[in-house]
């Protein structure tokens, strides 16, 4: 199988093929089942944090699970919307409007649509979703850093995905998304870490469409 489209694979379904950082306000809507008051409050925090990003844009690598690295940039903008522009010479594209995230390969003329409304990590973006269903924190050792990790339960094949929050400042609700590690059913994993972020940009809601090759040759 082609490499990059296993990294992809691993990506897009260790988070249910949801919108990996898809955006909107509002709070946990129930206690959160892992113990203590204060991690119950960092778990909080880093929805929160997720929660109140309005627009970013950063520099990613994709690293799959063979050590197989790709660029590029990732845009958001609140509510549900991404794009993962890779780097030039790499033919694909991942792109959400709100509703599905759309994997588009240029090369063979494709595109497919998967669903984020049921996914595990879609419940940490929608204010009307239990978060507390699908997160729990995991201990980083770090008290730099936060990590949240997120399944379904009800649906193993969406896999696993960990989520790592910096504390910063600056960042929206004092916690800065890093990285994340997504696990697919057939325990592959791919890792996507940020750099270079940038909050609240004017983003047009054109940024997140694309040019259907099945239509036309050019992107």
């Amino acid at each position: 199988m082609n490499p990059m489209k296993l990294s992809f694979r691993s990506l897009a379904g260790a988070a249910a093929s949801a919108a990996l950082v898809v955006c909107a306000a509002g709070a946990l809507t129930a206690p959160v089942a892992v113990g203590a008051q204060a991690t119950g409050g960092e778990l909080t925090q880093a929805v929160g944090a997720l929660r109140g990003i309005s627009t970013l844009r950063a520099d990613f690598v994709q690293t799959d699970r063979n050590g197989g690295q790709t660029r590029g940039v990732m845009t958001l903008k609140r509510p549900g919307r991404i794009r993962f522009q890779y780097e030039k010479g790499v033919p694909f594209l991942i792109v959400s409007d709100g509703k599905a995230l759309t994997f588009v390969d240029y090369q063979v003329r494709q595109v497919q649509r998967w669903p984020i409304s049921n996914s595990p990590l879609g419940a940490l973006f929608d204010p009307d979703r239990d978060v507390a269903k699908y997160g729990k924190l995991i201990d980083t050792g770090n008290p730099g850093l936060v990590a949240v990790e997120v399944r379904d339960k009800a649906h193993p094949e969406y896999g696993v995905i960990t989520l790592v929050f910096v504390r910063k400042a600056s960042a929206p609700g004092g916690l800065e998304l890093t990285s994340w590690a997504a696990l697919d059913a057939q325990n592959n994993r791919t890792r996507v870490s940020l750099a270079n972020h940038q909050y609240g940009l004017a983003v047009p809601d054109s940024t997140f469409r694309y040019n259907d090759p099945r239509r036309a040759t050019r992107r």
